[in-house]
């Protein structure tokens, strides 16, 4: 990444202390709003688009230490010029924020890691497949967002996840584009599902949280976890897969309020 990539982001709440969201693959920023306004007023919150998604400027690169130091610069110009603040990472937005938190501290008041390890991540194959399936998708023969939908439904049957994904395709110029760098992502696959060496810890409250239906969060990745976040502490969401905000928004809403408020 050899520019610091342009940042989008949209504030929720103007009260109380600061909240950054960082989201997963495929995701954007606005994913997190209702539980933002959840959130409100005793929490204001920052939702990010992460480099190659949502409007956020895309990157040759997928390097999960260059997006931390470049995010770790946009907080220190923009809601944490004047002390840290609260980080919220979901997924791939989850890696970013542990190694945010591990490479500049000072920045990160609490940290909440969101169904993911500081390991490599199983699963890869899902998503070839989903990146696989958007690519093949022909966005000359869609005329409407429901078109798309109608000729995904063979490779991606759950109308979940294929509106998920759909929240990437974008009207333009009376036709359709990605929002997100579909190219890059497929090819740094490999780097998106790894874990980068850094030689630090940090010793601040983290609140790590898991799906019980998810295989992210495994019992053998907990010495790692510890390692590098000594003062972790486990929380498991009940009937909650992957994107459990999504899955149980109740039970995530208390448990930040919990967590961001003690």
């Amino acid at each position: 990444m050899s520019v610091s990539p342009s940042l989008h982001a949209t504030t929720v709440g103007e009260t109380g202390a600061t909240v950054v969201f960082l989201h997963g693959l495929f995701g954007q920023g606005r994913n997190f709003t209702q539980i933002a306004r959840a959130l409100e007023p005793e929490f204001s919150s920052v939702l990010v688009d992460l480099p190659n998604h949502g409007r956020s400027s895309w990157t040759d690169a997928a390097d999960y230490v260059e997006i931390a130091d470049a995010m770790a610069q946009w907080l220190r110009d923009g809601v944490a010029a004047s002390g840290p603040v609260h980080v919220v990472g979901h997924s791939m937005g989850g890696k970013i924020a542990m190694v945010l938190a591990l490479r500049h501290p000072d920045l990160v008041e609490r940290l909440v890691v969101v169904d993911i390890s500081p390991t490599v991540s199983d699963g890869a194959g899902e998503f070839v497949h989903l990146l696989d399936s958007l690519a093949r998708l022909d966005l000359d023969a869609v005329e409407r967002r429901a078109d798309a939908d109608r000729l995904l439904v063979e490779d991606i049957p759950d109308e979940r996840v294929r509106g998920f994904l759909l929240q990437n395709l974008r009207s333009r110029d009376g036709g359709w584009e990605w929002q997100a760098n579909l190219d890059l992502l497929r090819r740094e696959l490999p780097v998106i599902g790894d874990f980068p060496a850094v030689e630090a810890t940090f010793d601040h409250p983290v609140l790590w949280l898991a799906g019980d239906r998810s295989p992210y969060v495994r019992p053998e990745h907990a010495e790692q976890m510890r390692r590098l976040f000594p003062r972790t502490r486990l929380v498991t969401v009940k009937d909650a897969g992957h994107w459990l905000h999504a899955d149980q928004p109740d039970a995530f809403v208390s448990a930040l309020r919990v967590f961001l408020g003690a």
